[in-house]
């Protein structure tokens, strides 16, 4: 199987076009991009590695690279609310989350509507599993907003 590192490139960028427009950041990849990896990061954080890898098994190539990025396997995060998930986001996202984050109301709008957006690639047992292995408080932004 040969790479092609160009129709990735090209399937990334329209993705994240369309994914700037569905979080109505007009045509601002840049934080559409901060946005979409702090969130897959702080995801990645709170599940386990089992969960994980069967999670990025169904993402096509370019979300993938996005998950993994800067990925070192470690111990479960203790993240019990939304707030603490949205803090563990803002983390990830560094000195620009002040400004692509501006509130927790914001913050839990953008990670609702991601995974509204990632449900294009993932299928409903898979959401399901995820759904099992996030902290009770947690299970709302999978389970409400994509399921139904």
């Amino acid at each position: 199987m040969a790479l092609n590192f160009t129709q990735f490139a090209t399937e990334g960028n329209t993705f994240l076009k369309k994914y700037a427009k569905e979080m109505n950041l007009a045509n601002n990849t840049d934080k559409a991009g901060r946005i979409l990896s702090s969130i897959l990061h702080a995801l990645r954080d709170v599940i386990t590695t089992q969960e994980s890898l069967q999670l990025i098994s169904q993402f096509p190539m370019f979300l993938k690279a996005v998950y993994v990025n800067g990925w070192t396997i470690q111990k479960r995060q203790k993240i019990k609310t939304m707030t603490e998930f949205i803090d563990l986001v803002r983390k990830y996202d560094g000195v620009t989350s002040v400004h692509d984050f501006e509130s927790d109301e914001v913050a839990e709008n953008y990670i609702d509507t991601t995974f509204i957006i990632l449900r294009k690639y993932i299928s409903l047992g898979e959401l399901e599993d995820l759904r099992t292995v996030l902290p009770k408080n947690l299970k709302s932004m999978i389970y409400q907003n994509i399921m139904f």
